[in-house]
């Protein structure tokens, strides 16, 4: 069976893009952070539950390796067809060591360089809009979604986000302009449940440094808010990935 046809059996869609979320005007880093994303949710070792997780991590590897290749890439957006017999697919490859050559593991050091950077860069502030408009002004999911986001910075995302409403930007939901303040302070509360939970696990485990708090921060984030935590990382490993050096194939 052709990579189209298990793209169909296991995805539910035949379109390359549409098996990522994306569409064909995707760029290359378009292509690699969804990627990413979408592997991660079939990955064997994160979803032990799902019998064809092995099958459908193997797939994207596949399918990825069809669209980093402006070749291929170029065949399959002019024709909707895929060369089973090139380079790219029959070579002999260990998936999940090609996954993991695309997507290192990040730090804390890398965290912490990454937040200094990205606060008050136009990356932020494009997410932060993104995440507006996705989320239809809900602040409680926005908050929840951003990366490197505490309760601190919270005023300043909502200044990102009114300044762009004041320009017409983007719309005015009422979820952000007209938010009760019983909603604000339910907010507030539970990040700072959560930071006192993660300092309480600090000081149990004996640690005492900025780095071992921060890591406490993110463990406890990863305990109250799963999926927000791993897109949290997601977004960060996949914005650190190295490109794959040509010529490198895995083994079986």
């Amino acid at each position: 069976m052709g990579l189209l046809d298990r793209c169909q059996e296991l995805f539910s869609t035949s379109n390359l893009y549409e098996v990522l979320g994306i569409n064909k005007e995707a760029t290359e880093a378009d292509i690699r952070r969804s990627y990413y994303k979408v592997s991660l949710q079939v990955h064997p070792d994160r979803a032990p539950d799902d019998p064809q997780a092995t099958e459908k991590f193997q797939v994207l590897g596949k399918l990825y390796a069809v669209l980093s290749d402006k070749e291929q890439r170029a065949v399959y957006d002019e024709q909707g067809v895929v060369d089973e017999e090139s380079d790219v697919l029959s070579q002999d490859r260990c998936w999940e060591d090609y996954w993991r050559l695309l997507f290192p593991k990040i730090t804390v050091q890398d965290i912490l360089e990454f937040e200094k950077k990205y606060k008050g860069s136009d990356e932020e502030r494009e997410d932060v809009i993104r995440l507006y408009v996705q989320h239809q002004g809900d602040m409680d999911a926005i908050t929840a979604s951003a990366l490197c986001c505490s309760q601190e910075d919270e005023p300043r995302l909502c200044s990102i986000i009114q300044a762009a409403i004041d320009g017409g930007e983007v719309t005015s939901f009422p979820a952000f302009t007209q938010e009760s303040n019983k909603k604000k302070r339910a907010r507030r509360k539970r990040a700072d449940r959560e930071r006192q939970e993660a300092e309480e696990m600090q000081k149990e485990m004996g640690l005492g440094d900025e780095d071992d708090s921060l890591v406490m921060m993110l463990k406890q984030k990863q305990k109250s808010r799963e999926q927000n935590f791993n897109s949290f990382l997601s977004d960060l490993e996949a914005k650190y990935a190295k490109k794959t050096p040509k010529g490198k194939k895995g083994k079986k």
